[in-house]
């Protein structure tokens, strides 16, 4: 499928890879349709089939290509392009998706071009993203232009579960030596497009409720372990989720534009409450084995989300303290994360953010994300990370789809950015 890129290139320029780009636009349409036809649904996440089709795209580019794997059926592909200096700037992106189910499409789940739009899961989370970054490799080699800085882009599996066989595993094998990362994540909403520069930290709890069975027409004579666990949850809420949070003052002027970059989908006020508050979720709940039976024991999972900048350690002592408190409650198991965030004004949040305004026409937020993913274990790993992608709202929905121009328009913005990067570094 690639193109023989042997031929004379044109003459090289600045901008020459963008050029490239946006020239041969169906190409890139193409690439993204062939992405899409591999079903890489998480679970099982076998990847096999795709990291052998981004081979074959790749083959012809001089460009090293390395297969990293864990797990066999979940393969990973390194790349590496060489470039002007010493600093490496990485690209991020997973093959794994969501599953789903055809019977809820109109669209070939498998792919599908309609006017300017590609359908297809993944489309927007995230192989649309993962074609564009592709083509950028392709628009630098075939206008053989050399980078100001080392490319690295890291092509994983098993993100969508969380899975230990993608990310995790290069991290550990320290093979992603890299100064700063750009993970093509969708960041954009219709409207309003953004880089997210933080994440949420987080608290898991798992609940189990003990209590004394009895028969359902004698509830008297036993103790309800739903009721019991159910209270506990509440008194949660009523302890944590009205409490403002301490966020420190770094993190003031993300939390306020993440409000602003909210409010328009989901209203001020919630948008602000997101980010001033605990959020707390009630996952799971279990309990109870007939309707004519008082039950004895009950089971819960707690999600509980707080901003960067709060120390999750601390309210996870409150929250301990609380559950203490709760008769026959008790935390079973639990895990927990802090949240991370980069400068708003440093040099990869700078670059990232003026080249997609520069491309697109449009402000670019810079935000927290609501949850948190492979950018808190980049960050985590001492590697400044950011997200950006255009895309839609329609990830992980029935009929996602990516427009044709934001596939041209994030591939121009991967190609423009290492330029970016270096300049806002040597300032």
């Amino acid at each position: 499928m690639a193109e023989d890129t042997g031929a004379s290139p044109p003459p090289a320029t600045d901008d020459a890879p963008a050029e490239y780009v946006r020239a041969n636009r169906e190409e890139l349409v193409s690439l993204t349709l062939d992405l899409l036809a591999v079903d890489t649904s998480n679970p099982p996440g076998d990847t096999r089939e795709i990291v052998a089709e981004i081979e074959r795209f790749l083959d012809p580019l001089p460009v090293a290509v390395e297969r990293f794997a864990v797990d066999p059926t979940k393969p990973n592909l390194l790349v590496r392009v060489p470039g002007a200096s010493d600093r490496t700037l990485l690209y991020n992106g997973h093959l794994d998706t969501v599953p789903f189910d055809a019977d809820a499409w109109t669209r070939d789940p498998l792919g599908e071009r309609a006017a300017d739009r590609v359908y297809g899961r993944g489309a927007t989370d995230m192989k649309g993203a993962v074609a564009s970054l592709l083509f950028a490799i392709r628009a630098v080699a075939a206008t053989e232009t050399e980078p100001p800085v080392d490319l690295l882009f890291a092509f994983v599996s098993d993100e969508e579960v969380g899975g230990d066989a993608g990310l995790p595993a290069l991290l550990d094998a320290d093979t992603l030596d890299a100064d700063a990362c750009v993970i093509g994540e969708p960041t954009c909403e219709e409207g309003r497009h953004s880089v997210t520069v933080a994440d949420r930290g987080s608290i898991w709890l798992t609940l189990e409720a003990s209590g004394e069975s009895a028969h359902g027409s004698r509830p008297t004579l036993g103790v309800n372990a739903v009721d019991r666990l159910y209270d506990a949850v509440e008194t949660m809420r009523r302890r944590f989720g009205s409490e403002r949070l301490d966020v420190d003052a770094e993190m003031e002027p993300i939390v306020e534009e993440s409000i602003e970059y909210y409010a328009p989908s989901m209203g001020e006020s919630t948008a602000r409450d997101l980010f001033r508050y605990p959020s707390i979720n009630l996952g799971v709940f279990e309990g109870g084995d007939a309707i004519n039976a008082v039950p004895g024991s009950a089971r819960a999972e707690v999600d509980v989300r707080l901003t960067a900048g709060v120390h999750t350690p601390d309210v996870l002592a409150r929250i301990r303290e609380c559950v203490a408190d709760c008769e026959g409650v008790a935390i079973a198991d639990v895990s927990w994360s802090v949240g991370t965030a980069e400068d708003p004004d440093g040099p990869l949040v700078e670059a990232v953010a003026s080249t997609a305004a520069a491309v697109t026409g449009d402000r670019v937020f810079r935000r927290s994300a609501t949850g948190g993913g492979d950018a808190k274990k980049l960050r985590n790993a001492g590697i400044s990370t950011v997200e950006f992608a255009l895309g839609t709202d329609t990830l992980h929905a029935p009929d996602e789809y990516v427009p044709v121009d934001a596939l041209v328009d994030n591939a121009v913005v991967y190609a423009r950015l290492p330029a970016a990067w270096r300049a806002e570094t040597d300032r």
